[in-house]
């Protein structure tokens, strides 16, 4: 379920605005954390404890109903963490629900604006009573977001691909690790490849549904329509959101798309281009951790590394090594184990994006990640 574009979150705004809170409220430390020195009760203006907790169970309840492999993999995220990445995650469920929830373009953009005024009442330290709202301020949620347009804007090519992955799904890690609290140029680096991976895989396996939009005001749980079912009346514009770079060296029209779906030619090329990079990322955190384990470096620098956001102290926090690093935020880098299971099942499938089953949650996921989280290995 990827995030809107609307709400795309670049990843040094997101740890500006943290850095700039920790400034206010953590004057005493130079390390990244969340403060400490008061009752978490007290963080939300007015909310009591069973106001907490039923936002909590709200957003539990959310990922349980639309976001299934993110709820599954809750367990495994550091209990301080907990909160944040529930969220974190429920927001995104939120902003991901408003284009098959609303009936118009104009009611759309009256959504974003309410989740807009929200977040910046958050930073405000006066959420409003709603849950989401409630948990992030009880966490001190700490990002900017960054308004674009809520039409499907083509990528340009793949590198716009992966940027908005960055910007989106990597940076949602980057949050979560500031939560338990972690500053490590390590962990970061990891979360950097496997949130681009789950940023192109998610783009992916919402291809049909943006190529063939369900009727307004259905639910996203419905599934996709298949090709021909969108051509009733009032049916949503669609989009192939390939890069165009990717369609143009296979030979992918949208309106052949549109009119064949997955038989349109060169479609299966253009989805094996783009899932490949995805499968590329996550081939990298496994060399990176073997490298770790074998004593080396990881092999190749962080590209954000020195980038507003992404300033680390010389040693790591509490003296750890980049592999204990690691190890203790394991449980944040759990989506891994998801990407590659549906990138597999892509395979399965001879990369037949159309094909019903890869909108499925897949059975073997908890099993998967319990054996990923004892191995520390993807």
């Amino acid at each position: 379920m990827p995030l809107l574009k609307d709400f795309a979150i670049p990843s040094h705004m997101g740890r500006q605005a943290c850095r700039l809170y920790r400034g206010r409220q953590c004057l005493q430390s130079q390390t990244r954390h969340f403060s400490r020195s008061k009752d978490t009760s007290a963080r939300v203006s007015g909310a009591a404890e069973a106001e907490i907790q039923a936002a909590h169970r709200y957003c539990t309840g959310l990922l349980a109903k639309y976001d299934r492999p993110s709820y599954t993999l809750n367990a495994f995220i550091p209990r301080p963490a907990q909160p944040m990445y529930l969220a974190l995650r429920a927001l995104n469920v939120s902003l991901s629900m408003i284009p098959d929830t609303t009936s118009s373009y104009t009611i759309g953009l009256m959504r974003l604006q309410f989740w807009r005024d929200t977040i910046t009442k958050v930073l405000s330290d006066t959420p409003p009573k709603e849950p989401v709202a409630v948990l992030l301020a009880w966490q001190s949620q700490t990002f900017i977001t960054e308004p674009r347009t809520l039409t499907n804007d083509p990528y340009p090519n793949i590198a716009a691909l992966e940027s908005y992955a960055e910007n989106t799904y990597s940076t949602l890690m980057y949050l979560t690790l500031s939560a338990l609290p972690m500053a490590s140029v390590t962990a970061d680096h990891v979360a950097s490849h496997i949130g681009k991976a789950a940023g192109i895989a998610a783009v992916l396996r919402g291809l049909p549904l943006v190529a063939f939009p369900p009727p307004a005001a259905r639910s996203p749980s419905d599934g996709a329509l298949s090709p021909g079912a969108a051509g009733g009346g009032g049916a949503k514009q669609g989009a192939v959101m390939l890069p165009l770079d990717i369609m143009a060296q296979t030979g992918v029209k949208e309106e052949d798309v549109f009119r064949k779906g997955a038989e349109a030619d060169g479609l299966r090329d253009a989805v094996f281009a783009v899932a490949t990079r995805a499968s590329d990322h996550l081939i990298t955190v496994q060399q990176m951790l073997t490298n770790l384990r074998a004593g080396q470096d990881v092999g190749h620098d962080f590209e954000h590394e020195g980038e507003e956001g992404h300033e680390y102290a010389a040693a790591g926090q509490k003296g750890e090594a980049p592999l204990d690093e690691v190890n203790r935020a394991f449980g944040v880098f759990m989506p891994a184990v998801g990407t590659r299971l549906w990138l597999d099942r892509l395979q399965e499938v001879d990369f037949d994006i159309f094909r019903p089953e890869l909108l499925r949650s897949d059975w073997k996921l908890p099993w998967k990640a319990y054996w990923a989280f004892r191995r520390k290995s993807f």
